[in-house]
């Protein structure tokens, strides 16, 4: 039995602008449910309006915040989870926050700005538990 104290089948994405691994919580524990990856995103457009003095990983990585947040509200509205805990990079988080829609959000029952993609899932587990 692990130490996570979140009911079961909580969702829980761990992002930067560049990639996210996704969790459930079972049996207290981390389970992992795949990554995602920005594929290529030249002909996904960049996330609203784009300052000019962003970069173009700066671009690339807004565009994936926008196809996450996408991705967050199409697994939702298919009734894919209840309860979500998203982790991302503060800048992501950032990016991320006025783009999810109302459904997604009313789910999240924690939300963290650390980077922690390249961490052990123990040390996931570690930090939404404190």
């Amino acid at each position: 039995m692990g130490t996570l104290n979140f009911p079961e089948d909580t969702f829980v994405v761990v992002a930067t602008g560049e990639e996210a691994k996704t969790f459930y919580v079972e049996g207290g524990s981390l389970k992992s449910n795949g990554d995602w990856t920005p594929g290529n995103l030249a002909d996904q457009g960049p996330s609203g309006k784009s300052p000019p003095e962003r970069s173009a990983k700066e671009s690339m990585e807004a565009t994936f915040s926008k196809i996450m947040a996408e991705k967050l509200y199409e697994l939702s509205h298919k009734g894919a989870y209840d309860r979500l805990i998203l982790v991302a990079d503060p800048e992501t988080l950032g990016e991320m926050r006025p783009l999810l829609h109302k459904e997604v959000t009313d789910k999240i029952v924690l939300e963290q700005a650390k980077t922690l993609t390249n961490s052990p899932v123990k040390d996931i587990e570690k930090s939404i538990s404190q």
